[in-house]
Formats: C-alpha cells, structure tokens, sequence
C-alpha cells in the first residue's frame, strides 16, 4: 500500500513537473538563454512542490504502459509550451516594432548580438526586447503568467485530448495581434519615415546633381534616436496593458 502511494505521488509530481518545466523554457523574463538552465529547472521544481498539494484531486491515475505514460507527458509537455509560447509571441511585438523601427531610421546594418534570442538583432529591436522583459519582471506581470500554468489544470485537464483546434486558433490570432501591436507601436517612426522619403523625392528630382543619400542619412538617423527617446515610455506602456489584456483573453480569465 505504502508503496503503490509512493508511486502515484511520484508519478503526479513528475506529471505537474512536466507541464511546468515546458512552460519554463518558453516563457519570458524566466525562459530566456541568459537564465542558467540550472536555475530555471531549481524553479521549475520549487513550483512543482508548490503546487503539486492543491492538484493532488485533479491528476489521473498512473498508466499501465510505457506507451500511455509517454503518451501522457507528450500532451503535458505539448501544454506547457502552448503556455510559455503564449507570452513569448506576445512579446515579439517588440521586436518586430524594432525591425521596424531600425529600417525607418537607417539602423538596419546595426546589428547586436541578441543574448535572448542566441542570435544576431538590430539595436531597436534588442532596446526594445531587453526592456520589455525588464518591465515585465518590475510590473509582476511574471507572476500573472506563473498563476496561469496553476489556473492550466481547470483548462487542461491531463488525461484528456487537446483541443488542437482551439489551441491552432489562439497561436493563429495572436502571431496576427503581435505583428498588428509591432507596426502600430513603430507608427510614429513611419510616418516621420514616409514624410522624409517623400521630401527628400522632391529634392531628389529638383537638385539632381545633389547627393542626396549623403545628406539625408545623418538627419534621418538623428531624427529617429530622438523620437526613438521621445516615444518609448508611451510605447512601453501601451505594451504592457496589450499583454495583460491578450494574455488573459487567451486563456480565458479575467485578470
């Protein structure tokens, strides 16, 4: 008897840890490259014993078979990035909007190794990127997005099919929001750019002998650090409540 409980605990603790440690090595300010594996997977343990005495009624029964027990993780796992993945592709619209913004400003060939991504970025979009996950953290937004993978299990039962569909639909409409959020958080850069391209078209073809690309580039890279300066605390903020707003809607709470 002592045993078979043994075992079924194990069994449920291995089961939350699944879930948890996908949604870890997905999710924002906790799952980026520059965390230590180590201490994401010290967290994810942590919150695994946390949680595990609340969801001890929710949790099915071991399997017989190798095959269901891989079968079962398989679908935790499948959960616990779809979790994680959420804040990841809400986030992006950061770095969309700095694409953006670097080809609006002439910051295109300045590039910087992005530490969060493990690859090469423009210098907008890893400003923008590294300060979103910053405030992310300062505003405890993480918080709401560690109280989801708990709030997962009325959503998610384990042992039961997911909902592809719905999961497919929820990932489809944010990638849209997420580059909608990106161009309208660059919008004013674009129409500085669009204003500037415009002018220097009609001094192109007034002054053809001018070198126009030699005087417009200096201006156009000045004028987009200092509206860049000018427009990044609105910017951020109307990030912030766009990802407290579409997270909650994604999972359907009512944060």
């Amino acid at each position: 008897m002592l045993a078979e409980l043994l075992s079924q605990d194990l069994f449920g603790v291995l089961l939350v840890f699944t879930r948890v440690g996908a949604a870890m090595v997905m999710m924002p300010a906790v799952g980026e490259q520059t965390v230590p594996a180590r201490w994401r997977l010290i967290f994810a343990g942590a919150l695994t014993i946390i949680v595990m005495p609340a969801l001890a009624g929710k949790l099915p029964a071991a399997p017989d078979s190798p095959i269901g027990l891989f079968l079962l993780l398989g679908v935790e796992i499948v959960i616990g990035l779809f979790l994680g993945g959420i804040g990841r592709i809400l986030l992006s619209a950061l770095y969309t909007a700095g694409t953006i913004i670097s080809y609006q400003a002439s910051l295109s060939n300045a590039f910087a190794f992005d530490t969060a991504a493990a690859q090469q970025g423009t210098v907008p979009g890893l400003l923008l990127g590294t300060l979103g996950v910053l405030l992310l953290m300062l505003t405890d937004l993480h918080h709401m997005m560690i109280r989801a993978i708990f709030d997962s299990y009325g959503l998610f039962q384990p042992g039961q099919m997911l909902p592809i569909e719905d999961m497919n639909e929820v990932v489809t409409r944010l990638v849209s929001q997420s580059f909608l959020i990106g161009v309208q958080l660059s919008a004013p850069l674009i129409a500085i750019g669009l204003i500037m391209y415009l002018g220097v078209g009609l001094l192109a073809r007034l002054m053809p002998q001018m070198q126009v690309f030699f005087i417009i580039q200096p201006a156009q890279v000045a004028l987009g650090l200092v509206v860049i300066a000018l427009t990044i605390p609105p910017m951020m903020l109307w990030f912030l409540e766009d990802f407290r707003e579409s997270f909650a809607r994604a999972l359907g709470t009512g944060w």
